[in-house]
């Protein structure tokens, strides 16, 4: 799974408190999926980015961390995540982290071959509790490892998996047709997560189309969809003997596009570089109903 995956970011903002909201609805092919629902069913929209910047600018700077680091996260990662519009920019109502295999030597003076993009919302937003969605096409490929998931705000001051990590959506390019929600914490992390699978059916690879993962996350439960399928719910009581929810507390937003590493591998002579992962919002609601009242401070 997702494993070692770390921020290297600053201090922590102030947290906000989110709560659990019902599901979204799904969205057919490849169009566009209406304006968030501000009040509705999911509750209240509290956060979001449509990525409607003008084609090739960076993503919001008061939103977002364009990370610039090479260090492979404890994952033996191949990438050198740039700042550059080449790896990650906004076109076309689209944010597109594109991976290219090129010579590139980053800032800390290692030659590598292989840059790619990584985006976080730590230090600018951080959420406790609520829905979290995006809308994802996913590249293909062997070791090609696409991400949308939440690490703890605390990281700097216990480390990882005390701080906690959440996955909401992990692809790797061996399995097209899948992908992975796990939690990583104290005594369940690395490749022994508290996780489970989505399959496609007929056979369908997530890199054909659109698809929205989200989570619903409230005190004490972790429930993981896609396209408003509910296929995963993780409860504090599913713990290992002798270990700790780690999931009572902010978390900041992550998405990035991985090359190699130790569980997808590396990529080979068929992997189609330049790949491209296109994310076409990321939304955040609060719960709107009593069970909020369970997560407030």
């Amino acid at each position: 799974m997702s494993g070692l995956k770390r921020s290297l970011q600053g201090l922590l903002c102030a947290w906000v408190t989110l709560g659990f909201c019902m599901a979204g609805a799904q969205y057919a092919g490849g169009q566009k999926p209406p304006s968030a629902d501000t009040t509705g069913k999911k509750g209240t929209l509290i956060w979001s980015d449509e990525f409607n910047g003008p084609d090739g600018s960076a993503p919001d700077a008061a939103k977002w961390a364009v990370i610039n680091n090479g260090s492979g996260y404890g994952n033996r990662e191949l990438e050198y995540y740039t700042d550059r519009p080449v790896n990650v920019h906004e076109e076309g109502g689209k944010l597109v982290i594109k991976a290219r295999r090129e010579a590139y030597t980053g800032k800390d003076g290692i030659a590598r071959t292989y840059t790619s993009g990584r985006i976080e919302t730590e230090g600018r937003f951080e959420l406790k509790y609520g829905r979290v969605e995006a809308r994802i096409k996913v590249p293909k490929g062997k070791g090609i490892w696409p991400a949308f998931w939440l690490l703890g705000t605390d990281f700097k001051a216990v480390g990882w998996p005390a701080c906690g990590e959440i996955d909401i959506m992990e692809n790797v390019g061996s399995e097209p047709t899948k992908v992975h929600g796990s939690l990583h914490g104290p005594g369940y992390s690395g490749s022994n997560p508290l996780g489970s699978t989505f399959t496609l059916p007929n056979q369908a690879r997530f890199s054909d189309d659109y698809h929205v993962f989200a989570i619903e996350w409230e005190p004490q439960t972790v429930r993981f969809y896609v396209d408003d399928v509910l296929y995963e719910t993780q409860t504090a009581d599913k713990l290992p003997p002798g270990t700790q929810w780690a999931f009572d507390h902010p978390f900041f937003v992550v998405l990035d596009l991985a090359i190699g590493g130790y569980w997808p591998g590396d990529p080979d002579a068929t992997t189609p570089f330049p790949e491209t992962m296109l994310v076409d919002y990321v939304r955040v609601y609060r719960l709107g109903d009593e069970r909020a009242e369970k997560g407030k401070p």
